[in-house]
């Protein structure tokens, strides 16, 4: 079995961070690896994979330094596809513990949700 080789990250373009939100202007490249498998004739990327990218850009950029604990109100209403540009919107409430996260382009919402994260021991 061959696996193509392949990014696990979309390209960002343009990112901007004020205090505990993030705003990422992403570049859904073809070539991610995710899509690989996830139907060969209309590839998607995986909700698992945006979440993941939440989490990750959260803790990387708005020091949430969570792991995974639940979600809450998780939608995906349109599918990711290669080629996009999306814009990435987290928002992190400590004291809440819950990073929101949307992905939006031209005033389309193709997902969104709330994740709640437990402190690393």
């Amino acid at each position: 079995m061959s696996i193509k080789q392949g990014q696990y990250q979309a390209t960002i373009i343009e990112q901007n961070i004020v205090e505990n939100k993030a705003t990422l202007l992403l570049q859904i490249d073809p070539n991610i690896a995710y899509f690989d498998g996830h139907f060969d004739h209309y590839p998607v990327l995986p909700g698992v994979v945006q979440i993941d990218w939440a989490i990750d850009y959260g803790n990387k950029l708005l020091a949430c330094d969570g792991v995974f604990a639940g979600m809450e109100v998780i939608k995906f209403q349109q599918p990711i596809l290669p080629n996009m540009q999306l814009l990435l919107t987290l928002s992190w409430e400590k004291d809440k513990q819950k990073l929101y996260f949307s992905y939006t382009a031209d005033e389309n919402n193709y997902s969104s949700g709330r994740i709640k994260l437990e402190m690393a021991k």
